[in-house]
């Protein structure tokens, strides 16, 4: 299955795919930004984040393994994750080349 991910941490992501079986179609690198409004993760006030979007291929069951990881990782302030497409190759190509985003505000 393709996935995207928007969220504020690769290495760990990257890494957890890569090692099994997975597949990096992507990633873009968007900054440092303010978030819309202040959260408290890990029983940390935050204001700001380091945005990023992958976009990987991998199984269902790495996609879970990425999603509990980023649970408990408490670098991870928030992540939202896109299944795109319904596995079949002919379904994910039609999505085509990723347009990334430059900077926060630019498609």
């Amino acid at each position: 299955m393709l996935y995207e991910l928007v969220g504020i941490i690769v290495q760990t992501v990257g890494t957890l795919v890569l090692r099994n079986g997975g597949v990096i179609r992507g990633i873009a690198n968007w900054g440092v930004s303010a978030l819309p409004k202040p959260i408290s993760v890990h029983q940390i006030k935050q204001t700001h984040g380091h945005y990023f979007v992958m976009r990987y291929d991998a199984s269902a069951k790495i996609h879970e393994t990425v999603r509990s990881t980023l649970r408990l990782e408490p670098r991870m302030i928030r992540a939202g994750h896109v299944k795109l497409g319904d596995g079949r190759l002919s379904t994910t190509a039609k999505f085509g080349a990723p347009k990334w985003k430059t900077k926060l505000g630019e498609v």
